[in-house]
């Protein structure tokens, strides 16, 4: 007999959040390389950032920010999407399912690789899991070890990338309250953002990554409000990733944008690709920024080239 599946709304009743204890300055890296707090603080906005221990897996660090979810909010998990470009092992077994075996979940397990875009288009696989009933929670999680991957002799890279984890959760909802996502690809941008394969550490074309992000930001910011009927003053907050600061405030001046509607915390831990956006918002959420009923919209770009946003209203 068929199953037929009634499509029902959803939203993120839960966000946790877990960043390795160390931090690394400014002035320590300077010590590692030519650099310096005043260089990296002007071009970046980054102060400081978070490594791992070499013995610290990414799906440990996964692991600890669901932890720090269920603490906030116990509940069963029927499915787990991880956003991450800094797997465990090559391949497989993904993080996904290293977690659902650590806790004990027989629901959907799969990894996604869509650079720091990977949690924007994470939240949408989710999203329509749950809308379709093919589960019921969802976690959404990213994670990243990015200190694995940094070539500690490129003083262009090895500045802006930190380690941490963060998880959302998505369950039915009797109200809609997960309006939209908008979520794309670029072709003929792979080669600029990429973990080579043979060194095994992060490149990057600065420069044309740079205009990319500028350009899609404000792509995805006016696909999102055109869509939904909305005008900027209708959002009370865009959470994008977490990459630099000067790209935030050029974006904000370009298109006329109030920069105090963007939330960065970027200055305490640098760019943490598909982390990052999670990793704002369990940060705002405890401590009491989001607030019932707000328009909340994030915006992710980066490596692939890939770019997105998912437009929320708060529980």
């Amino acid at each position: 007999m068929h199953h037929e599946r009634s499509f029902r709304h959803v939203q993120i009743t839960a966000v946790g959040s877990y960043l390795p204890p160390k931090v690394v300055t400014n002035d320590e890296l300077a010590s590692m390389v030519e650099t310096s707090d005043q260089w990296i603080t002007s071009h970046t906005g980054i102060r400081e950032r978070r490594w791992a221990d070499e013995g610290t897996t990414t799906s440990e660090l996964a692991y600890q920010a669901v932890l720090d979810l269920q603490r906030r909010h116990p509940c069963q998990i029927d499915g787990i999407i991880c956003a991450t470009a800094t797997p465990d092992h090559p391949g497989f077994p993904s993080v996904a399912s290293i977690l659902a075996e650590r806790l004990q979940s027989r629901g959907p397990a799969v990894d996604v690789a869509a650079g720091c875009t990977g949690f924007v288009y994470a939240l949408e696989m989710g999203r329509l899991m749950v809308a379709s009933a093919l589960a019921t929670s969802v976690l959404i999680i990213g994670a990243e070890k990015l200190s694995a991957v940094l070539d500690l002799e490129d003083r262009n890279t090895c500045v802006l990338f930190g380690d941490g984890a963060a998880a959302a959760l998505i369950e039915a909802s009797s109200e809609e309250l997960f309006l939209d996502s908008y979520i794309k690809s670029e072709g003929g941008g792979s080669r600029a953002l990429t973990i080579d394969p043979n060194s095994g550490v992060i490149t990057m074309e600065g420069r044309s990554v740079y205009t990319f992000a500028v350009r899609v930001i404000a792509e995805t910011i006016d696909a999102l409000l055109a869509r939904n009927g909305l005008s900027i003053g209708d959002i009370d907050w865009i959470v994008p990733h977490q990459a630099n600061l000067r790209i935030i405030a050029a974006c904000a001046k370009r298109y006329e944008i109030a920069e105090e509607k963007f939330y960065m915390n970027i200055d305490r831990y640098a760019n943490t690709s598909a982390a990052s956006i999670p990793i704002a918002l369990a940060e705002m959420e405890s401590t009491g920024l989001l607030k019932k009923g707000q328009r909340i919209m994030l915006v992710g770009f980066g490596a692939g080239l890939t770019y997105g946003g998912n437009l929320l209203i708060w529980r």
